[in-house]
């Protein structure tokens, strides 16, 4: 017996998808960047609760992503 055939949906999002993990990617980049800017232009008195708080938010992640690769 033959597989049935993919719905095309499926297909065109398989090559869609890098594209829009890259238009993600270039977003993240750009907040990031106007993000920093906006912190440095407030001085040192921001810059090390801002520290702590991406920090924090980096140990996070590291710890749900090693959560899930254990799944």
């Amino acid at each position: 017996m033959t597989e049935p055939a993919a719905p095309t949906n499926d297909v065109l999002f398989g090559l869609l998808s890098p594209l829009w993990q890259l238009v993600i990617g270039l977003l993240v980049l750009v907040t990031l960047a106007v993000s920093t800017f906006k912190l440095l232009r407030r001085g040192p008195s921001r810059m090390g609760g801002a520290m702590l708080l991406v920090g924090g938010a980096l140990v996070g992640i590291a710890v749900v992503s090693y959560l899930f690769a254990q799944i």
